[in-house]
């Protein structure tokens, strides 16, 4: 039997041609699309599995190598300066005096090995499956389950406000010029890259340091995150602590106008 749907008006035999309806037009253009795709597909992989082809450095891992051939040369640049010093101080013909005063320069530059009592703060990312532990608060977005560059930024402007005599971050001394940056959720200090937890610890008075910290505005807010969302924190007085002398390079790096 004939459908009048497939064969409109009056007359019509099943004999005659049927209409090719915009259904049947849209598939076919939908097949014709998807072809196209994948022969773009083969085109650009030109015969190389473009999701495993192990020729196709992932940046993350690249970033890794990179981090960890920085800290090779931190440390080769460290022995290095050990060694210079080490011949200079053989026959100098400096005095006492101004071997203390050199002494102390270098202690308050960080470039030295500092000894005392410590505190560290340990911060970490939420579960990622966190929700909202108190009422009257929203479920969290991404954002809030992650420690931000200005997290740990407060931490380490709070402990040097605490009378801090040195501070690291992770295995690294900070000095006047380092810079605390994150990008996503990773550390990059001083040439090298870091995943939470991230560890800070300073040298100082335990008790001073400790109310540095409580009194930061910014840490404030954070201890918010901590209690609604399980935002990571944690400080513990570690007793006798050595921090390492930074050892990186101690070249300035400036902008230059374009000439």
């Amino acid at each position: 039997m004939s459908n009048s749907a497939d064969f409109p008006g009056t007359g019509t035999s099943p004999g005659r041609r049927r209409r090719f309806r915009p259904v049947r037009l849209l598939t076919a253009g939908v097949f014709a699309l998807a072809g196209l795709i994948f022969f773009t597909s083969f085109n650009t992989a030109k015969g190389t599995n473009i999701r495993t082809d192990t020729s196709l450095l992932k940046l993350s891992d690249l970033i890794q190598e990179r981090s960890r051939k920085n800290g090779e040369l931190d440390e080769s640049n460290g022995a290095l300066r050990h060694d210079i010093e080490s011949l200079a101080e053989r026959d100098d013909g400096s005095t006492k005096a101004e071997d203390d005063k050199l002494a102390a320069l270098e202690k308050n530059a960080g470039t030295q090995k500092l000894t005392g009592e410590a505190l560290t703060v340990t911060l970490d990312d939420a579960p990622p499956d966190a929700t909202a532990k108190l009422p009257g608060y929203p479920e969290p977005q991404p954002d809030y389950l992650v420690i931000h560059q200005q997290d740990l930024q407060a931490v380490v402007n709070a402990l040097w406000q605490g009378g801090a005599e040195g501070i690291k971050i992770m295995d690294q001394r900070l000095i006047s010029t380092s810079a605390v940056r994150c990008v996503g959720n990773t550390l990059i200090l001083q040439g090298r890259v870091y995943s939470p937890p991230y560890k800070v610890t300073a040298v100082g008075d335990p008790d001073r340091l400790r109310k540095a910290l409580t009194a930061s505005p910014t840490i404030q807010n954070y201890m918010v995150y901590v209690n609604v969302y399980g935002l990571g924190w944690k400080v513990t007085e570690r007793g006798a602590v050595t921090l390492p002398g930074y050892s990186g390079t101690v070249d300035l790096h400036y902008a230059k106008p374009v000439e």
